[in-house]
């Protein structure tokens, strides 16, 4: 017999095999780490830090992975990438379950797959020159034969992104954290990848920087047909280069949606909390508006809460929410939420 029309679906959070080209596709991904234990004999413990995540990507499409710190952003951008094994699940890029690959082949996948990280003072190597950082993935991955070709790409790369040919010859120590920045999106593009991982890559940043790293990669994206995985805890940020925004708490995805549906309608009370705590810049209307304050801490992933991870601090919480575990459902067309009162 089959559901009544109006029946939410359960399944993995996106219509994308239906509206577009799918890119990625992520079913059931848990990363999970040993702790403690070691030399010492302490007690070990598992630290929970993604937890059954499911999500797709369609192509030249950018997706918004928000949420508190340590709620498994990062490491869920990691073990796409394969930086970070799985400790089950699938990850399917390009048609690929990158999960049963070896080193080998997954070398010439990740070409097709690059990070741009968080820390521009950290994510170049202090040793070498812009022009010897960006030559490097074009050697490695002999993608342009012979150093004068190199050269003649690694200035194309650096006008692309914004700064002069002169720069090949800097060293990272010679540069601005916003120059740093557009050094690491051009060393992600050298490649010509289809997905890139942007991980928190203006939380470092000034706001006016920020802004203008935001805009480039949003033309880089309409010229090269680019995807994104977008991670950040700035809901503004994530709101204006999202077109859909998927929100994490305590390693699972708790809502995701088209960006507009997100944040004019929020679904999940953790959702809601986290657009209360976004300050507005009229002062009359951020003092009319109303406000969810959460209480209590975020639970530890190494002991995470039975039922609904988000039951201990939502303000709407009943006795069901203890015990029973709400699945990432379709709510209405499109808008997907974990809560068993939505």
């Amino acid at each position: 017999m089959s559901p009544p029309a109006d029946a939410p679906r359960v399944g993995v959070a996106s219509d994308a095999d239906a509206t577009g080209d799918v890119l990625l596709e992520v079913k059931d991904l848990v990363t999970h780490f040993t702790v403690g234990g070691g030399l010492f004999g302490g007690r070990a413990g598992i630290v929970r830090a993604v937890d059954g995540v499911s999500f797709t990507i369609r192509r030249g499409e950018t997706l918004g992975l928000v949420g508190e710190s340590g709620c498994g952003k990062t490491t869920t951008g990691r073990s796409i990438l394969q930086l970070e094994r799985p400790t089950s699940g699938r990850v399917i890029f390009e048609g690929r379950d990158l999960t049963t690959l070896d080193q080998t082949a997954l070398r010439s996948v990740r070409r097709r797959m690059q990070v741009i990280f968080q820390d521009p003072y950290a994510s170049l190597n202090p040793r070498m020159t812009v022009g010897q950082i960006l030559a490097e993935p074009l050697a490695v991955h002999g993608l342009i034969a012979g150093a004068t070709a190199r050269r003649a790409r690694v200035r194309d790369l650096l006008t692309r992104v914004g700064l002069l040919p002169q720069h090949a010859d800097r060293y990272p120590h010679q540069m601005s954290g916003g120059q740093r920045q557009r050094v690491g999106i051009a060393r992600a593009l050298a490649v010509e990848p289809s997905l890139i991982v942007c991980d928190e890559p203006v939380s470092a940043l000034d706001v006016s920087i920020q802004a203008q790293i935001i805009n480039l990669l949003e033309d880089l994206q309409a010229e090269l047909g680019l995807t994104y995985l977008f991670i950040a805890h700035d809901l503004a940020v994530v709101r204006h280069i999202s077109d859909r925004v998927a929100v994490m708490y305590l390693g699972k995805i708790v809502e995701i949606a088209d960006r507009r549906e997100v944040y004019e309608n929020p679904l999940h009370p953790y959702t809601s909390a986290l657009l209360a705590a976004v300050p507005i810049p009229d002062p009359v209307l951020e003092e009319r508006r109303e406000r969810t304050v959460l209480s209590g801490e975020v639970p530890s992933p190494l002991n995470p809460p039975s039922g609904c991870v988000f039951h201990p601090r939502c303000p709407i919480a009943i006795d069901r929410c203890r015990g029973e575990i709400p699945p990432l459902r379709e709510i209405t067309p499109g808008h997907w939420a974990a809560c068993l009162l939505a």
